[in-house]
């Protein structure tokens, strides 16, 4: 009976997606209470960590005991994020302050190479900066600033630091649903045109290629488990300034921020077996396409041609 109220939940999408979902979810037998202490001596590097589900996750790893790397572009929201987590007293370990844009590159590999020299070894790395933009830019090197903040900067980060890492855990969302996979090998791009350009498509986009690149990794690095999640719809900062109509018109059935990034701090906690390169929501695997054009665009040539592209591209930045 729970596993049929799941799948009517996730098929709604509505009801998985919203608050509901999780308030049913959070309450079967399966769910698995994490214990303080859980993750002490362990340690969890995480990008986007001063608001939203960032914030949030960086709030709960650390109630379980994990001493922090927090990645993000704003050294003074690092310091302030930094200290209000060192205030909450007995819990947690240290907390690293690194300052880069996930979407320059250069300032990506420097680091992930930073963290190398440093001989930090992680539990647990989660993607999770990003931003729905409103208006097209690009970053240092030319590149869409969406598909570089989501897909270029966050493959640069684990080649370099991969083989020092346990668990990759990728945010995704929900929209990558409605976003085909684009063929690189016939003439495709992640970016979209700028006379075509859409913010919340190309955002889209970007999040399915996040979701195909980590079914792609285990391939490259078997000894790290790979997992990407989407957090349903939840309130936070980015979807109100983002997406301001949506956040009013969906504001009653909003998760907050705690429930949405569950998911992440359980995959960086839990002891239990979870398989490698797999789509998440609510702690259980979930297919990576809905619809008859996203599963017919996501061909094993397209495929191909994201990895070689990312691996092309970022490189020179490695070494």
């Amino acid at each position: 009976m729970v596993n049929l109220i799941d799948k009517l939940l996730d098929a709604s999408v509505v009801g998985g997606f919203s608050r509901l979902g999780y308030a049913v979810r959070s309450r079967t037998g399966d769910w698995e209470p994490l214990r303080p202490g859980v993750l002490d001596g362990s340690t969890v590097a995480i990008t986007g960590p001063t608001s939203g589900l960032g914030l949030a996750a960086s709030v709960a790893l650390r109630r379980l005991g994990a001493s922090l790397v927090l990645i993000g572009r704003d050294a003074g929201r690092l310091d302030r994020t930094a200290e209000s987590l060192r205030a909450r007293q007995g819990v947690g370990g240290t907390i690293t302050e690194l300052v880069a844009d996930l979407g320059d590159l250069e300032a990506v590999a420097a680091v992930g190479r930073r963290m190398v020299a440093e001989g930090i070894g992680l539990r647990a790395l989660v993607h999770n900066a990003g931003a729905l933009d409103r208006e097209r830019a690009e970053s240092p090197q030319g590149f869409e600033r969406t598909v570089a903040t989501h897909v270029l900067g966050p493959h640069l980060l684990t080649r370099i630091v991969a083989s020092r890492t346990a668990r990759a855990i990728t945010v995704s969302s929900g929209g990558m649903y409605a976003a085909p996979l684009p063929d690189l090998s016939r003439g495709g791009s992640l970016e979209m045109k700028i006379g075509r350009w859409d913010g919340t498509k190309q955002y889209a986009i970007a999040k399915r290629a996040q979701v195909t690149l980590n079914e792609l990794w285990p391939n490259v690095e078997p000894g790290t488990v790979f997992a990407a999640m989407h957090p349903g719809w939840a309130d936070t900062p980015g979807v109100r300034t983002s997406i301001p109509l949506f956040a009013k018109v969906t504001g009653p059935v909003l998760r907050t921020a705690e429930e949405g990034a569950d998911t992440v701090v359980w995959l960086a906690a839990t002891d239990r077996e979870t398989s490698t390169g797999r789509f998440w929501c609510d702690r259980e695997e979930r297919p990576t396409h809905r619809l008859p054009n996203t599963r017919r665009a996501d061909s094993q040539a397209a495929r191909s041609a994201l990895w070689e592209w990312c691996d092309s591209v970022t490189a020179p930045y490695v070494s």
